[in-house]
């Protein structure tokens, strides 16, 4: 089944969307949807396509999203604050022959090497979001509608880039059923996350699974309603979760730091919340406790990644103790093994496993990676480890990788260091994550200068944010005279650290 049929059988008058200041109710969601899906069809794309979106949290994302999908198309969701370079890579690497443009991601993409792009064969923006060759998509959506592509189980949906469990980005395919089969596990919990009278906070980014199928399309799935917030500021959201009444808010350890330290904020402006989830990355003692005490609101964790669709477990609903990111899903096993596969014991540490339903279908175009990152009995190995007590409550210790997270997104040292590696002055460099209070983690280069060249920390900055997402430059970049080596010459990322 197509999942954007979630949006089908709720009340034509109930509203689902609060974008710009403007409702949109299910009944008009579902015409505008049926037009744009009309006019995506009418421009040639075919089912297996690849449309990428570069939108913000906004109705331009939703209504695209659903109806690309509802097109038979494989939606790929791009951060449309990226830099030209990394939409390029985006859009090179998944062959994407449409591109969604908002207004975010209208600079960037008007730099894209087109010659380079020979797949990419329509651009479509809003009214006003001017981009060369692009349609409009209001014009797009007065189509005739089509009907919606049938789909099956094991058709992909989306491609989201991410670090993965191991190696640079590389797009994960999630299909109908790994995104549909995670929304009625959340539904099936003890905690039952959302219900149809739900009003849920959707400032998570959409172009992170955790904003993409945990706030929207649960929120869809179930027939509540969304208010959409594009770019976090503490004191607006804040308001707005007071205005519209919000229910719901689930958000990564970076939005509950900034409300836990926000001056002057009314103890009673969450008075209507009943249920708030941290997630993405791992959420200090300290921010949950902060929140309880200055909004008398409890504050709960859970644990997924990107190729899980994304989540795993959930604290809400259950008396897990704090610290802990809950139990277990329906419908997904985990185990907790040593470094020989063996299953380890009640309060030991062991690599978290995850097998079900909603486990993607592998990395695009990627079958070495697809293997190294589920077994052969299926078993996602997700590099994280972990602690499971008497009462079966699992907690987070550590990952097994190098990988790094910064507000919730994955980053890839490789990736980071093959930039700095392209400056002229650099001739040898490193990446670590380093504690952060407020992104949980934050990048931290250590970088060896050519003989007889010199260059400001603040350029190589400067440079790495032409290249690379906000959140995957560094911070901080250390001088050094020489990188800890191994035996075998590999850096030892473990001394930097």
């Amino acid at each position: 089944m197509n999942l954007a049929t979630i949006i089908d059988n709720h009340p034509e008058d109930a509203v689902a969307l609060i974008s710009r200041g403007e409702q949109t109710t299910y009944g008009t969601l579902r015409e505008q949807v049926d037009g744009l899906r009309g006019g995506l069809a009418g421009l040639g794309l075919e089912p297996g396509d690849r449309v990428a979106l570069a939108c913000g949290t906004n109705w331009y994302f939703v209504v695209s999203y659903l109806a690309a999908l509802g097109a038979g198309l494989i939606v790929v969701p791009l951060n449309p604050a990226n830099p030209t370079p990394e939409i390029q890579r985006g859009l090179a690497a998944t062959g994407a022959r449409a591109l969604i443009v908002g207004p975010a991601a209208k600079q960037a993409v008007a730099g894209l090497n087109r010659s380079e792009l020979p797949d990419l064969e329509v651009l479509i923006a809003p009214a006003g979001v001017e981009v060369e060759g692009a349609l409009v998509l209001d014009d797009v959506m007065q189509s005739e509608p089509s009907p919606v592509v049938d789909r099956g189980d094991d058709d992909t949906a989306v491609l989201m880039f991410t670090s993965g469990t191991a190696g640079s980005p590389k797009a994960a395919m999630l299909s109908h059923g790994n995104l549909r089969a995670n929304l009625e596990q959340l539904q099936q919990h003890p905690g039952r996350m959302q219900e149809a009278s739900d009003v849920a906070l959707g400032v998570l980014p959409l172009f992170h699974i955790f904003g993409l199928n945990v706030v929207l399309g649960l929120t869809l799935y179930t027939g509540a309603r969304v208010v959409l917030i594009e770019r976090f500021d503490p004191s607006s959201a804040l308001d707005a979760v007071e205005r519209h009444e919000v229910s719901i808010i689930s958000g990564a350890p970076t939005m509950w730091a900034a409300w836990a330290n926000l001056p002057g904020a009314d103890p009673g402006a969450m008075r209507s919340v009943r249920l708030a989830a941290s997630g993405a990355a791992k959420l200090s003692v300290e921010i949950s406790q902060l929140i309880e005490d200055r909004f008398d609101l409890k504050l709960t964790e859970g644990y997924g990644l990107t190729e899980t669709g994304p989540v795993v477990t959930v604290a809400a609903g259950t008396e897990a103790p704090r610290g802990s990111i809950g139990s277990v899903l329906p419908g997904i096993e985990v185990r907790l093994v040593d470094a020989a596969g063996e299953d380890v014991l009640v309060g030991d540490s062991g690599e978290m496993l995850v097998r079900g339903p909603n486990v993607f279908t592998g990395y695009w175009n990627d079958p070495i990676a697809t293997a190294a990152a589920i077994d052969a009995d299926g078993w996602l190995h997700t590099g994280d480890i972990a602690v499971v007590d008497d009462d079966g409550y699992l907690y987070l210790v550590d990952r097994a990788k190098d990988l790094i997270i910064v507000s919730g997104f994955n980053v890839f040292p490789a990736e980071v260091e093959g930039v700095l590696l392209q400056h002229a002055a650099i001739e040898a460099a490193a990446v670590v994550g380093v504690p952060h209070p407020y992104s949980g983690e934050a990048v931290k280069a250590y970088v060896v200068l050519a003989r007889g060249v010199s260059a400001e920390e603040d350029d190589i900055i400067a440079w790495c944010a032409d290249r690379l997402a906000r959140y995957k430059c560094p911070e901080k970049v250390m001088f050094v005279d020489e990188l800890p080596q191994g035996a075998a010459g590999k850096v030892l990322r473990r001394a930097l650290r």
